[in-house]
């Protein structure tokens, strides 16, 4: 795909061969490989990366804890590849910056469906799809400004800036995350079912998983609520879904 730059970041150099070999027939061009963590952070320090495949057991510092290091030089997606199947290991990577993950040993082209999933909400390109499908699915709230900015008081989401505030102070946001968050704003007082949130913010070609759609909420709590293990904005309704709650009482911009 032309102007996608994607890096591979494994020890096991069948892994990476095989990996970049799909990805080639699948029109990805331009591919780094590395083999450490710190390959990984240098190149990224040094080139923009439209998504990143990670493995988790590496060599020095692991995928884990290369993660948050990468989180300061780069917001695109990052999908790890684990031999661990528990889910506190996978909520893990979740909850160090990882957007997805795949278990070994794995199907290539599942990775292939994975990245192109999480390039559907990265790129630009994508973005005003993205916004339209949205529009198809439920008419966006009068209340909110035509300038894009949702204010729920405590705090406000910039769409065309891509931008959360809270408390007046600009919060930094992975690109899904932000995505999920920008749903649900512009469509207050829903209620949506797990499934629902992953077909419309991960696309209809993401492989479904619960847990994703629920440390995503649980991220973007700790990001809007002031004690996020007691929201009030982004709420569960038992045995049906969640939904951003909207007052009315919100200032309009």
């Amino acid at each position: 795909m032309d102007h996608v730059s994607l890096l591979l970041v494994d020890d096991e150099q069948a892994i990476l061969h095989m990996l970049k070999t799909v990805l080639l027939k699948e029109q990805f061009l331009d591919i780094d490989t590395v083999t450490t963590g710190e390959a990984a952070l240098k190149a990224c320090s040094n080139k923009t990366y439209h998504c990143i495949v990670l493995d988790i057991m590496l060599p020095g510092r692991s995928g884990l804890e290369i993660c948050p290091f990468l989180r300061q030089v780069t917001d695109a997606p990052i999908l790890f590849l684990t031999a661990k199947t528990t889910d506190y290991d996978k909520l893990t990577g979740f909850a160090v910056g990882g957007d997805d993950y795949v278990v070994k040993p794995f199907n290539p082209l599942e990775v292939v469906a994975r990245i192109k999933s999480l390039l559907n909400r990265y790129l630009p390109s994508k973005a005003s799809s993205v916004q339209q499908n949205n529009q198809k699915y439920v008419k966006t709230s009068s209340r909110n400004a035509p300038q894009g900015i949702y204010n729920y008081g405590r705090f406000q989401v910039h769409e065309l800036a891509g931008e959360l505030r809270v408390e007046g102070k600009a919060v930094t946001c992975p690109a899904l995350v932000f995505q999920l968050l920008l749903f649900f704003c512009k469509h207050p007082n829903r209620i949506f079912t797990k499934s629902e949130l992953y077909e419309r913010v991960w696309g209809s070609e993401a492989i479904s998983d619960d847990n994703t759609v629920m440390v995503h909420i649980h991220r973007i709590r700790e990001r809007i609520e002031a004690d996020p293990s007691n929201p009030i904005f982004l709420v569960n309704v038992r045995g049906l879904g969640y939904k951003l709650v909207q007052t009315g009482s919100e200032v309009q911009t």
